[in-house]
């Protein structure tokens, strides 16, 4: 079972393990086995933590371009629904917004903390509403 306060942690290392692009800090989220259903449509689901590493580590985003805040909204047995925002930047100065998008992600634990399943689904917010 995980807690809103466990969640939250999570959450908040997965957005440092983004940010340091760290391949130890973004195994150290998922367990071996996990499944990785991201944002791309029609895409295939990232078996195993390796596989899900060297997606991350694929095309890293220039550092400081980016800012991300996710929440947990629900949390019920070993599943935490999270819900935020991620915004990038043209630049590291981040003077100008080049995009924004609101994200809900379910998370299935495993016992140790890790998640054992991600699912994704990102939706860009329109220019008026930034």
């Amino acid at each position: 079972m995980v807690g809103r306060d466990a969640a939250q942690a999570w959450l908040d290392r997965y957005v440092s393990a983004w940010e340091r692009y760290d391949p130890a800090a973004i195994g150290d989220l998922f367990t071996e086995d996990a499944v990785y259903y991201y944002f791309t449509p029609c895409a295939e689901p990232l078996q195993g933590r390796d596989a899900i590493v060297a997606a991350w580590l694929r095309d890293p985003e220039p550092h400081g371009t980016y800012e991300a805040f996710y929440r947990p909204i629900l949390v019920d047995g070993d599943v935490a629904v999270a819900r935020g925002r991620t915004r990038y930047f043209d630049g590291p100065d981040r003077a100008s917004l080049k995009a924004e998008w609101d994200n809900l992600f379910v998370i299935r634990f495993a016992v140790d903390g890790r998640c054992a399943e991600w699912r994704e689904w990102n939706m860009r917010r329109p220019t008026h509403q930034r």
